[in-house]
């Protein structure tokens, strides 16, 4: 690895961090990212202004705070450096599900992106995969003793993620074993939730064509409701998450009878 590429890495991991820091007390100051990561004060204004430009802060005298309005619905590659370490190990958690031989459905966003990741590093034997999303089909698009199978439809950029009426004819026509959805809301009561209409649509027909359906979501979905409803606690088995999702969120889950395992 040349010394640009451990840099860049370096940088990129301590921006993910910065942003982590920034979600848990809401504002972070130079002095602060000097002392954290034994960096100069120009470094950390680089850092600042780089999140700031992606949108993950508003520039302040002498740091930088929490955006006022904000919402979930960031661009993929935003979502990639927010709880990043959190997302792996709920990856790792889903693989551990999969049995060689299913057909499993896997979703959109950076969690499921992870899983995909998983299964390409550790494939269970003769799988067959069922995606929308082109960021888990680039992850698995190269094994060569995997099944892939692409629903076509509207592209949806944000999301990086083919939806409409095209992909709820194809999906419906699917039987599965198991289903691995991601969310943007996570409530016991609504159930699961998303930004995008035709994405929940889409969602709720993956639900359907699966014999079992486990949602992947970090401890922040906990209490949030969006726009579009997927499904409520009925139409899922568990939920997997960190070790950081508030305990009545998880008491909530468990008592309507889904599994909720902090990882």
């Amino acid at each position: 690895m040349s010394s640009e590429t451990q840099v860049r890495l370096l940088t990129e991991e301590r921006r993910r961090e910065i942003v982590n820091l920034l979600e848990k007390e809401g504002r972070v100051t130079v002095s602060e990212l000097k002392k954290l990561f034994g960096i100069s004060a120009v470094t950390a204004r680089s850092d600042l202004d780089a999140l700031n430009r992606n949108g993950l802060l508003v520039r302040s005298h002498g740091g930088g705070i929490r955006p006022l309005v904000t919402g979930p619905d960031f661009p993929l590659k935003v979502r990639e450096t927010l709880y990043h370490d959190e997302k792996q190990r709920i990856a790792r958690a889903a693989l551990d599900l999969i049995r060689p031989h299913q057909t499993v459905i896997i979703g959109s966003g950076t969690t499921c992106g992870g899983l995909a990741r998983q299964i390409r590093r550790a494939p269970p034997e003769h799988l067959t995969v069922i995606t929308y999303a082109l960021n888990v089909a680039a992850q698995l698009s190269e094994m060569p003793n995997l099944a892939l199978v692409v629903i076509g439809g509207i592209f949806r950029q944000v999301s990086n993620a083919l939806v409409g009426p095209q992909a709820e004819q194809m999906m419906a026509s699917f039987h599965a074993d198991h289903c691995f959805l991601g969310t943007v809301g996570l409530d016991a009561e609504v159930g699961l939730t998303t930004l995008d209409i035709l994405e929940a649509q889409l969602n709720a027909k993956m639900l359907n064509s699966a014999r079992e359906s486990t949602v992947l979501a970090d401890s922040t979905k906990f209490g949030h409701r969006s726009l579009a409803v997927i499904a409520d606690c009925s139409q899922i088995q568990r939920v997997i998450t960190d070790s950081n999702a508030p305990q009545a969120g998880i008491d909530d889950f468990r008592a309507r009878g889904v599994e909720v395992f902090a990882v």
